[in-house]
């Protein structure tokens, strides 16, 4: 399948939809505080392309605020902060554990959504330079093992129906056994959606 739509590039869009994710849950942290983002390889290079990071980005927000008052999530989350070992290692284990059983669109909106919380931790903790480093650990993880799934379903752009019926849900507790990690609480609310979404497109 190929990994552009329309000239957009799947990897420059997942780039900045990370990037995005992570500003806006810095948004109100005190202005000082925040490091300056410096610039990765990729960028967005078009309006559209910007549109849709945008969009994306609100959805993993909204699915973040549906699954913030967790506090196995939580306390997941303050385990990679206040970590005595690697802490990039801690996040690709996180990472790792999201994705053992499948990789779906509301996995990946949960591990960008981690990834911007983690950041606000880290300026909480008066540790801003490690959120240049949060960021990195989150695109090469992307790149190295969401980005090829993303193009073999054909773009970001049809990540929408399952992200938007996502965001609608209410996500349930989540089960300590769930999938072996706390992290896992996601099992296909939208298949529905995706087989007219898919029956549509033929």
């Amino acid at each position: 399948m190929a990994c552009e739509v329309n000239g957009m590039s799947d990897a420059r869009i997942g780039e900045a939809l990370i990037k995005e994710v992570i500003e806006e849950e810095l948004k109100d942290m005190p202005s000082e505080e925040v490091p300056t983002f410096t610039p990765l390889a990729a960028r967005v290079e078009s309006e559209q392309e910007q549109k849709l990071v945008t969009q994306l980005a609100n959805m993993v927000i909204i699915i973040g605020d549906r699954v913030q008052g967790d506090q196995e999530l939580r306390d997941v989350i303050d385990g990679i902060a206040v970590s005595s070992g690697s802490k990039r290692d801690n996040f690709k284990k996180v990472a790792d554990k999201v994705f053992e059983h499948g990789i779906t669109w509301e996995k990946i909106a949960v591990l960008f959504y981690v990834a911007g919380k983690l950041a606000v931790k880290m300026v909480e903790a008066h540790l801003p330079e490690s959120v240049m480093e949060i960021l990195r650990w989150t695109v090469d993880f992307f790149k190295n093992n969401l980005l090829a799934w993303i193009r073999d379903q054909g773009g970001w752009i049809y990540s929408f129906p399952e992200l938007a019926q996502s965001s609608m849900q209410s996500v349930s507790t989540m089960s300590a056994h769930s999938y072996g990690l706390v992290l896992i609480f996601v099992a296909g609310l939208a298949i529905g959606s995706i087989i007219t979404w898919r029956l549509s497109r033929n």
